[in-house]
C-alpha cells in the first residue's frame, strides 16, 4: 500500500510517500533515501521490496528544496556538462546540516504515524544519500537503531564536514552496515581503509565490504550497472540488519 504525504522541515515542505504491507500494522519503521536521481519506478520497486518483508517504509524527496520528481528529464551521462550541472542544483542545498535537520524532520513524521510500531528505526541511504544515512544516525540517536549505506560516496574524506566525524554521536549499541563498489572514484580503496579504521575507533558494531565486480550505483534496478547477483546479496544484508535491530 502506498500512501503520498508532505512532511514540514526546518526548511520547508518534504513531499514524501509511505510504503507498507496490507493491514493496519503497526509496523517497525525503516526511512529510505534515494540516490541523486529521486523517487522514480526503480526505487519504488526497490522500497516496496523492503515493505513486503513487514517494514513501513518511508520514501522522502530529499531534493524538496529543487523539485519535485521527476528530477531530471533526460538520461543522466556522468561527466556531461548538463548532468553534473543539475546533480549540483540537487545535490548543493542538502548541506551536513541540512541533512541533519532533514533527517530529524523525517524521523519524527514516522514515528507520528499509528501504523509504526514504537520500537527503533532504520535507515538506509544510496551513493548521494549513504552519507545522510550516516548523519541521520548522529542526528536521531534517540530512535535510529540501524543504519546502512549502499555505493556511497565521500564517506570518507580530508575535509572538516567529512560524514565520518559524526561517529561519536551515533550510539554504540547501533548497528552500521556500509556496502561499497569496487573501483569507485566517490569512493576509493584509500578511503574505505579510512573509513574502516574511522569505524574501529567508533567502537560500535559495523560491518564494511566491497562487493567485487559491483560498479558504482549497482542496486539500483534499471541502471546501466545493476548487478543483479550482487544486488540481491545487498538487499539480503539490508534485511538482515534491520531484522536484527529494528522494531
Amino acid at each position: 500500500m502506498l500512501t503520498s504525504l508532505s512532511i514540514p522541515t526546518p526548511d520547508g515542505v518534504a513531499d514524501a510517500i509511505f510504503i507498507h504491507p496490507e493491514g493496519a500494522g503497526p509496523w517497525p519503521g525503516v526511512l529510505y533515501l534515494t540516490d541523486i536521481g529521486g523517487i522514480r519506478p526503480a526505487y519504488h520497486e526497490m522500497a516496496g521490496r523492503l515493505a513486503q518483508e513487514g517494514y513501513l517504509v518511508l520514501m522522502p524527496n530529499v531534493f524538496y528544496r529543487t523539485a519535485r520528481p521527476p528530477l531530471l528529464d533526460f538520461k543522466p551521462v556522468i561527466g556531461e556538462e548538463r548532468t553534473m550541472k543539475r546533480f549540483a542544483e540537487l545535490g548543493s542545498p542538502l548541506t551536513p546540516e541540512a541533512m541533519e535537520r532533514d533527517a530529524s524532520a523525517y524521523v519524527d513524521a514516522m514515528t507520528a504515524q499509528k501504523a509504526v510500531s514504537q520500537g527503533p528505526l532504520g535507515v538506509v541511504g544510496h551513493c548521494f544519500t549513504g552519507a545522510m544515512a550516516l548523519r541521520a544516525a548522529a542526528a536521531r540517536p534517540d530512535k535510529i537503531a540501524a543504519a546502512a549505506s549502499f555505493h556511497g560516496g565521500g564517506l570518507w574524506t580530508d575535509k572538516p564536514t567529512s560524514p565520518h566525524l559524526v561517529l561519536p554521536r551515533v550510539r554504540k549499541e547501533a548497528r552500521l552496515y556500509f556496502g561499497h563498489a569496487s573501483n569507485d572514484r566517490s569512493m576509493p580503496a584509500e578511503s574505505i581503509e579510512k573509513l574502516n579504521a574511522a569505524l574501529k575507533a567508533w567502537g560500535g558494531r559495523y560491518e564494511s565490504e566491497v562487493y567485487d565486480g559491483a560498479l558504482h550505483g549497482w542496486t539500483t534496478v534499471g541502471s546501466p550497472v545493476y548487478n543483479q547477483v550482487q544486488a540481491e546479496k545487498a538487499f539480503g544484508k539490508m534485511v538482515e540488519l534491520f531484522a536484527a535491530t529494528v522494531g
